[in-house]
């Protein structure tokens, strides 16, 4: 039987750039070469694609490629834009499809489909660029300020009073025209992996324990003095409620393969409250999403197997669908 053949692709024009390009050297090593032919594709931070090489977006247009795993973080690939490539040549690929991956992407949409589901997320209210003027904000002090469609943390602000709201308004302008301000949240965060299409599995939780006042984008990528534990040190009941939540949130956002469901939990009431989805999650060897699957004692090469089977298995369910009629 011939190997299958695996088209890796990353970098982009996102912030976490060099993330994604130690995600996929991570990947393509351990990547075993008795069941598996790796081809690179690698974008620029200016979107060029190196060496020509580049998917083809119409069926059959990329006879060398069997199924491709983006690992490609952010704007402009974890968003639904190049998963709508994809869609197009009709190949399969790891992780979330084209509506998870927006919706993910979209922190006040992605609000709506949990409230809308009955799942617990921090109250909020959503602005506009150009409303950001003199809008009142009717929710107590702290507050988060976000871009509402950008990772990393980019462009967050955490505010104590009407003075620093309206600069970090302006701040979360320059990266989005639609910006979402949510009560601050004095507690624990928590990270649950899940994988899987139509049976989807939770991983061990972990707790994450910022250096800084918040996990912003200097402390996960630039610091390296966070503390992350693994598994959470919480009992049997909340660690089975992040993974049912987990489970849920990433059924009604329809995601398939994986994803990384983040957590808050406040201090004062003990309640949890989904933050965000994170639909191709950090794959280095520090990464947490494969580092609480090899706590739940699935290893890393074996991971991979396991999430390229999902890809597979979903084009395959693809092939039973009718797109014209007869």
């Amino acid at each position: 039987m011939p190997n299958i053949r695996v088209a890796v692709l990353y970098g982009g024009r996102s912030g976490e750039h060099e993330i994604s390009v130690r995600s996929a050297k991570s990947i393509i090593a351990a990547l075993d070469r008795t069941k598996y032919d790796v081809v690179e594709y690698f974008i620029s931070k200016e979107g060029k694609w190196e060496g020509g090489r580049m998917i083809v977006p119409e069926p059959g247009g990329n006879p060398g490629i069997d199924v491709i795993f983006p690992v490609l973080h952010g704007t402009f690939g974890e968003d639904g834009t190049m998963q709508g490539l994809f869609e197009l040549a009709d190949i399969a690929y790891v992780g979330p499809g084209v509506l998870a991956s927006s919706l993910a992407m979209d922190k006040e949409v992605f609000k709506r489909v949990m409230r809308a589901s009955g799942l617990p997320v921090v109250e909020s209210v959503t602005l506009y660029r150009e409303s950001i003027a003199g809008a009142k904000i009717d929710l107590p002090f702290p507050l988060f300020v976000k871009p509402a469609n950008l990772g990393s943390s980019v462009g967050i602000s955490k505010v104590k009073n009407d003075a620093e709201l309206r600069v970090a308004l302006q701040e979360a302008a320059k990266y989005d025209h639609k910006i979402v301000v949510e009560r601050g949240i004095t507690g624990r965060e928590f990270e649950c992996s899940v994988m899987g299409n139509a049976a989807p599995l939770a991983a061990t939780p972990c707790e994450v324990l910022p250096s800084r006042e918040f996990y912003d984008y200097e402390d996960k990528y630039l610091l390296d003095k966070a503390v992350i534990e693994l598994p959470a040190k919480i009992s049997a009941e909340e660690t089975a409620e992040i993974q049912r939540l987990a489970v849920l949130a990433y059924q009604a956002c329809e995601c398939e393969g994986m994803s990384r469901v983040d957590f808050l939990q406040e201090a004062a009431t003990g309640r949890l409250y989904i933050n965000e989805i994170n639909t191709i999650p950090g794959f280095t060897s520090i990464s947490m999403f494969p580092k609480m699957w090899a706590h739940a004692g699935v290893a890393y090469s074996d991971l991979l197997d396991r999430i390229i089977t999902y890809a597979l298995e979903r084009q395959a369910r693809k092939k039973a669908t009718r797109y014209t009629k007869e």
